[in-house]
């Protein structure tokens, strides 16, 4: 039997649709476990492909806003509130690890559905403080990498760090009535996965580099960047668990923890 090391562990969960935080279905389930099962974070720390800046910026409301950053969806979404406190202090730690990047505090922005689509079945009772870290659509795979590997002390201060965004992502060529997976976008899961399990992080750093099947799989970069903060936070000795590893169409459900097992005594 195993369990995972006080130090934090490090998610990265292919969050896909936003009903998904509403609907009873395989992944909703495995967020909610997931939530059972780590340590308690004291707070959460998100990256989520849906808040892209011009440079550096971490939330620092007392009391972030629920965002519905979609629209066409039933009501029972956008009647979803997720209540989280915020934690402006701890927003000034991340600046402070984030100095060398004039990373800057936005004490208006809210949660975006990456967050709350899934911390709503982690943590339903939504008593953890959260924040959420910008994508600096600046910055190439090389150096959001970087930026995240800045962020590793807080992995030992009690704070679980979430990218939210999904590896393959075409809603261009989504098959909203067949979800079979298209074979490009199996084929880049498939090698994105090898890569992942071989730590060959630079070269998904370079993911323009990857071929054919990745012009189509990352398309549109928001929603792999968040996977290179999940990388960038690895310490050697961690292990990579993947779970909900399947395609949907042209979207991949992809996600990883990143943890120290040990062996309970």
């Amino acid at each position: 039997m195993t369990t995972i090391s006080t130090s934090m562990p490090v998610l990265f969960i292919g969050h896909g649709s936003p009903m998904n935080a509403i609907e009873d279905n395989a992944f909703h389930r495995s967020w909610r476990e997931l939530g059972q099962q780590l340590p308690r974070p004291r707070a959460i720390l998100c990256i989520s492909a849906h808040w892209q800046t011009p440079g550096v910026f971490v939330t620092g409301s007392q009391q972030p806003e629920t965002i519905y950053d979609f629209y066409g969806f039933p009501q029972a979404l956008f009647d979803v509130r997720y209540p989280s406190p915020g934690d402006p202090a701890l927003a000034r730690r991340i600046t402070d690890l984030l100095a060398h990047e004039h990373a800057d505090v936005d004490t208006t922005r809210g949660l975006d559905h990456g967050a709350w689509s899934v911390l709503c079945a982690m943590y339903p009772a939504a008593d953890i403080p959260v924040l959420q870290l910008s994508l600096d659509r600046r910055k190439n795979g090389a150096e959001h990498y970087q930026l995240a590997q800045a962020l590793m002390p807080l992995r030992d201060e009690g704070v679980l760090i979430i990218a939210s965004g999904n590896i393959v992502h075409n809603l261009a060529l989504f098959r909203f009535h067949d979800f079979a997976p298209l074979a490009w976008a199996q084929r880049l899961r498939e090698l994105v996965n090898a890569h992942i399990a071989q730590r060959s992080h630079a070269v998904l750093c370079d993911y323009t580099a990857l071929g054919a099947d990745a012009a189509l799989a990352i398309n549109s970069a928001e929603h792999y960047l968040p996977l290179l903060y999940a990388l960038g936070l690895q310490r050697d000795d961690d292990e990579v668990g993947f779970f909900n590893d399947e395609v949907l169409s042209a979207i991949s459900m992809t996600s990883l923890l990143i943890a120290k097992p040990t062996v309970a005594g």
